[in-house]
């Protein structure tokens, strides 16, 4: 499954090594352009300018992790496209240039089906995916999410229960399947 992903899903540390780890064990393969990457330079350094060199710095391991993902979208063809934020056309660009199946998103609202429908792309949320996979193949969601936990709890040193770490990750689909599974 080839999936772009949007540069909101890129930001919020625990949910984005989740998805990178996901990709890494085969759970999807992931798209993504330079400027998505940038994108997300961009919201680190809002909340603290020192974290966009850390930002940059895990693009850039993240470009050298996913090599076969980087597009380059066609910029005449984004000039062809609309969505409801037009900052957000090159995201589909993307898709689009890279044969994706789906975009990856948390902004739903700025991706709307019908208009992914005509280009043959459907849109989901990583709390979706990650369910989905958890329930129905051979990726190991609950191994992963407890390696991110404990590595969570290890650099925070503080507690860092399962469930909350991932609703605070925006995943409490997520979060309630694998309590509801075994605890970890």
């Amino acid at each position: 499954m080839r999936l772009v992903m949007d540069a909101c899903i890129l930001y919020p540390t625990v949910l984005r090594e989740i998805l990178v780890a996901t990709a890494q064990s085969g759970g999807f393969v992931p798209l993504y352009s330079d400027r998505l990457l940038e994108e997300w330079a961009r919201a680190a350094a809002r909340n603290a300018p020192e974290t966009a060199a850390i930002a940059r710095a895990e693009g850039a391991l993240f470009r050298a992790t996913f090599p076969q993902g980087r597009v380059q979208p066609d910029a005449s063809l984004e000039a062809t496209l609309s969505l409801p934020d037009p900052n957000d056309t090159h995201v589909l660009a993307t898709a689009i240039t890279g044969q994706a199946e789906a975009i990856l998103t948390v902004n739903l609202r700025d991706f709307p089906t019908r208009t992914l429908a005509r280009h043959g792309l459907l849109v989901c949320t990583p709390d979706s995916l990650l369910l989905e996979l958890h329930l129905s193949t051979d990726t190991d969601v609950a191994s992963i999410a407890e390696a991110i936990r404990a590595r969570t709890e290890a650099i925070s040193a503080r507690p860092q229960p399962l469930r909350p770490l991932l609703k605070r990750a925006g995943l409490p689909r997520l979060a309630k399947a694998l309590s509801q599974a075994e605890p970890l």
